[in-house]
């Protein structure tokens, strides 16, 4: 502990925007370059090294937050790069897109604000590519055993990873044309770039990972010739069924899922397409779903030039602090929070109406109407309570040229041809692929990570997922592991 006193001596500060005024005019990330570094070792010095570290518990990592700042703050950024990635394979993505569960578990989150963990993660993140200290880590000796990876987001990545440093020969099947899944085509550019993606792709792929891209399991290759070819299989196919919207006029053109709205964007960005073919420019956008996935789609549709954009949230209008007695810490708790988009929507007036920044609370979707053409015009929203019942007489209109439905993901793709159904894994009630603690499916050989097993969830979780399923393949194939396994197929974030 660096500075017993530095959480009394310093306030939180947070790495800076770059004006709203600039950054919607490009698709690069949202934060002043080079501003995180002059802040990030005092920060790092209000860390209290508490005896009990709940920080610790809050994320699924178990990553070693408390060690690390301590590091940070003596400017010993080498032994933190080291304590860093010995439980995480990414943190430039976690860094960057998981919304800090460690910080709502930070001992002086009690009474003060919290530290900023996520910060100055992403600090020791970027230092280690500047400083060189991500170098390839081949293995010294190969095991003589396969292992296929089925999926490409960051629990595949974390596996695929784990397992070729374990010796073991990995090939990793990705569907799409660039290896990534979500990252690549779901999460926009100005969220984090596809330069931290690439790096990474490239030290995996210098330590002996294959990739087989466009390759769709039941479409280039099928279930059975996969668990032939390889002598254990890690399914990480992510949720990708989205939830639909069953109101009145559904069928409309115009009213299309987020996740046929994002990739478009992502491409044009990747140099793929001119104009993304469902482009939100001079369009009057409607984002129905009030979670990260619609926040992306209003941060993409600002900078595409919509002409307005608004965002509807069946949720209450959350309170500005905790509410100790509905989200005691050290739960994540429902808090009012601005992300970049809703800044930029909120200070460049884009949204019809509403609450606050671009967002309509407490607001449901009835339905939506449309023109003689068939194109939708118009949604029709209705007030609700906080338990979500219908307040009489409290309708309202809104102008619609495209509606974004971003309501959340089931699950996996169980269609028929599909990846899950090839591999005849059975699936729980709730849609997820079933499987037991050690992440092990009912046919022999194949895991499973993840959210394809988990359901929709965070980042973290996806790569201690990752890196927990490998620990298990390991064992499976040789007896044994030292492999580290963060958590099991069973464990939850903390709830109050």
């Amino acid at each position: 502990m660096a500075d017993p006193k530095g959480f009394l001596r310093h306030p939180r500060r947070e790495w800076p925007r770059r004006p709203v005024g600039e950054r919607v005019k490009d698709w690069d990330e949202v934060y002043v370059p080079g501003a995180l570094l002059p802040l990030i070792e005092p920060q790092a010095e209000r860390c209290m090294d508490c005896g009990v570290p709940f920080c610790h518990e809050a994320c699924p990592l178990g990553n070693l937050i408390p060690e690390w700042n301590d590091l940070v703050s003596r400017a010993d950024w080498r032994a933190a790069a080291e304590r860093l990635h010995a439980t995480n394979n990414f943190p430039e993505f976690t860094g960057r897109l998981c919304p800090a569960p460690c910080e709502a578990g930070c001992v002086l989150a009690i009474n003060q604000p919290a530290v900023t963990i996520k910060n100055v993660e992403v600090a020791i993140a970027d230092r280690i590519w500047e400083d060189g200290l991500a170098p390839p880590r081949a293995p010294q000796r190969l095991t003589g055993r396969s292992v296929g990876v089925v999926g490409s987001g960051p629990a595949g990545l974390a596996a695929a990873q784990q397992l070729t440093r374990a010796g073991h020969t990995v090939v990793v099947y990705e569907r799409d044309d660039r290896a990534g899944g979500l990252l690549r085509y779901g999460i926009p550019a100005f969220k984090m770039e596809k330069r931290h993606l690439e790096r990474r792709l490239a030290q995996m792929r210098a330590e002996g990972t294959k990739f087989r891209t466009s390759t769709a399991v039941g479409r280039d290759i099928g279930g059975a010739a996969l668990r032939a070819r390889h002598d254990a299989l890690v399914l990480a196919v992510g949720a990708t069924a989205w939830r639909e919207l069953p109101v009145p006029g559904r069928e409309l053109d115009g009213v299309r899922q987020a996740m046929e709205y994002l990739p478009p964007a992502n491409r044009v960005c990747e140099g793929d397409l001119d104009v993304s073919p469902l482009s939100a420019a001079g369009k009057h956008v409607v984002i129905v779903g009030g979670g990260d996935t619609g926040a992306d789609c209003l941060g993409t549709a600002v900078r595409e030039g919509a002409a307005s954009v608004t965002q509807v949230d069946i949720r209450t209008l959350p309170p500005a602090e905790r509410d100790e007695d509905a989200d005691p810490w050290p739960a994540y708790p429902t808090v009012y929070r601005v992300s970049p988009a809703h800044e930029e929507a909120g200070e460049l007036g884009f949204a019809q109406e509403s609450d606050t920044d671009a967002r309509l609370f407490a607001a449901s979707t009835l339905r939506f109407a449309g023109d003689a053409a068939g194109r939708v015009r118009a949604v029709h929203v209705g007030a609700v309570d906080a338990r979500r019942r219908p307040v009489p007489g409290a309708e309202r209109v809104l102008r619609a040229d495209l509606v974004l439905l971003a309501l959340g993901f089931q699950g996996p793709e169980v269609t028929a041809g599909g990846a899950v159904a090839e591999l005849g894994v059975s699936v729980a009630p709730d849609g997820t692929v079933a499987r037991d603690a050690g992440y092990a499916t009912d046919v022999p050989g194949v895991y499973v990570a993840g959210d394809a097993g988990r359901g929709q969830s965070l980042v973290v979780w996806a790569i201690a997922e990752g890196r927990a399923a490998a620990a298990a393949v390991d064992r499976h194939l040789m007896g044994t592991t030292s492999l580290p396994a963060p958590v099991t197929a069973k464990d939850r974030p903390l709830k109050p």
